[in-house]
């Protein structure tokens, strides 16, 4: 068909020009620009098994935090905390106060150990008790062990003092030294002593018996200013099963009594007249004084009485 016109709808260049330039126009300040309609939206934060298991996570430490505060408080209870100390341990100013019995699992350091006005201080164990003293370098000056069979003392010196400070007994390397005014041994087999005991008395009880006794020894009494041996109620016997030798350097020997008795002396055999045998008899003086004389068949005590002249 010629004379039909042919009816295009498609826009020319110039069109499609001006729509680019309407759609991507600059925008100038204080101009806002339109964003196209079809934009994709990011969602921001935790979703899904993710948000489950950090949730979970959460509930598992709250569940935590409060069993830690139970456990906290039921140990507080148990315990006896409180402000003052832990159960019958009290702290103070002084230091520390236990009431109570209390059991120590291992060593115990303490400058003082005292207990309460109204009460004693036991310690007990069920092998041994040891206390033992140390220096400045550690090192062990002195120990007290209290065991199931003996009480061991470790020290230089040992010293039991009474009540106002005076010496009682005293232990060192070289002595022992007995500080009361008597010493009492009431053991049936009596005391003894390897060596030499130094005192002003020996005395047994009353209507008791004294006896000194030297087995396989010798028993030796000395004083400087001499012995003296006295029975109030008895007698006094010295056995000896060899000779018993009274000796006087510069004095004599007095034996001061009513009767003198030797009951087992041997009895001499007459002899005949004009023996040469030396024999003596004993003369006593009027003061006591014993001398000897040549015997004769009669008494010479008479004819050598000038012993007893001199002594007077």
């Amino acid at each position: 068909m010629k004379g039909d016109a042919v009816n295009d709808s498609s826009p020319g260049p110039r069109e499609v020009l001006q729509m680019v330039r309407e759609q991507y126009t600059t925008t100038t300040q204080g101009t806002s620009l339109e964003r196209p309609e079809n934009q994709y939206v990011y969602k921001i934060g935790i979703y899904g098994w993710r948000k489950r298991c950090l949730y979970l996570f959460v509930l598992l430490l709250l569940i935590i935090l409060v069993v830690n505060f139970a456990l906290t408080i039921w140990i507080l209870k148990v315990m006896w905390f409180s402000p003052t100390g832990m159960g019958h341990l009290r702290v103070t100013k002084d230091g520390l106060r236990l009431e109570g019995e209390s059991e120590f699992l291992f060593p115990l350091y303490a400058k003082e150990i005292h207990s309460r006005l109204d009460s004693s201080l036991l310690l007990q164990s069920t092998q041994n008790v040891t206390v033992n003293a140390r220096n400045s370098e550690g090192e062990v000056t002195g120990r007290l062990k209290v065991g199931p069979k003996m009480v061991e003392v470790h020290s230089q010196q040992f010293q039991i003092n009474s009540k106002d400070g005076r010496p009682l007994f005293t232990v060192d390397e070289k002595e022992v030294v007995v500080g009361t005014d008597k010493l009492r041994v009431t053991g049936p087999e009596g005391a003894l002593f390897e060596h030499s005991v130094e005192t002003p008395l020996v005395r047994a009880d009353p209507f008791q018996d004294l006896r000194l006794e030297s087995p396989t020894r010798s028993l030796s009494m000395d004083a400087p200013r001499g012995v003296h041996i006295k029975a109030n109620s008895g007698k006094i016997e010295a056995l000896s099963q060899m000779d018993i030798k009274l000796h006087s350097s510069d004095g004599m020997l007095v034996l001061d009594a009513a009767t003198v008795c030797l009951p087992k002396l041997v009895q001499g055999t007459r002899s005949h007249p004009g023996s040469s045998q030396r024999l003596y008899e004993i003369c006593v003086c009027p003061d006591g004084k014993l001398y000897l004389s040549v015997a004769g068949v009669g008494s010479t005590c008479q004819e050598n009485s000038s012993v007893c002249q001199k002594s007077t």
